[in-house]
């Protein structure tokens, strides 16, 4: 896969495996469970007053989009492992910037994909890039202490020094 895709869902091993574990379980336990709950709504008579079967039907649809949803992250992901260097920006690592040199103006991000994290609450609270954006491809590779320039959407040059990297926990 070609690694300026846009496409790229990029994933560390450990996350691969987490929405890969996801995926079997609604599969093979998660699907079963909602059947059971459809049937015996549907055994208690009137479907149009009945709320419980309702309610696991709006749940196996919610389901089902979730499965999509992995199925086509995990097809589009692009395993890679932690870098050798602690201090190396790479996907799924936790990057510290600081605009223009200014230590006191900083943004702290996940380089990634959102998908990485999942169902988690971390997902409301992280900043996400993707190493595709024009800051992230900019970032990606460069090392703690190194600063750098990219375009911005608009055309404006922004330079940002890196001050921490670390792997990113959720």
């Amino acid at each position: 896969m070609d690694k300026t895709d846009a496409n790229t869902i990029w994933l560390t091993q450990e996350a691969y495996d987490k929405l890969n574990q996801e995926l079997d379980h609604l599969i093979n336990v998660g699907r079963d469970e909602v059947s059971q709950r459809i049937a015996a709504a549907r055994d208690e008579g009137d479907l149009k007053e009945n709320g419980g079967y309702h309610a696991a039907r709006e749940e196996q649809g919610q389901m089902e989009a979730r499965i999509r949803q992995l199925q086509d992250m995990l097809r589009r992901a692009e395993v890679g492992e932690q870098p050798d260097d602690p201090d190396e920006v790479a996907a799924g690592t936790q990057v510290t910037i600081a605009f223009d040199g200014d230590t006191s103006d900083t943004d702290t991000f996940l380089l990634g994909s959102r998908e990485v994290l999942g169902l988690d609450e971390a997902a409301d609270t992280v900043n996400v890039y993707s190493p595709q954006s024009p800051l992230g491809s900019a970032i990606l590779g460069k090392k703690k202490g190194d600063e750098v320039t990219y375009e911005a959407p608009n055309g404006r040059p922004i330079t940002v020094t890196i001050v921490g990297v670390q792997p990113f926990r959720s």
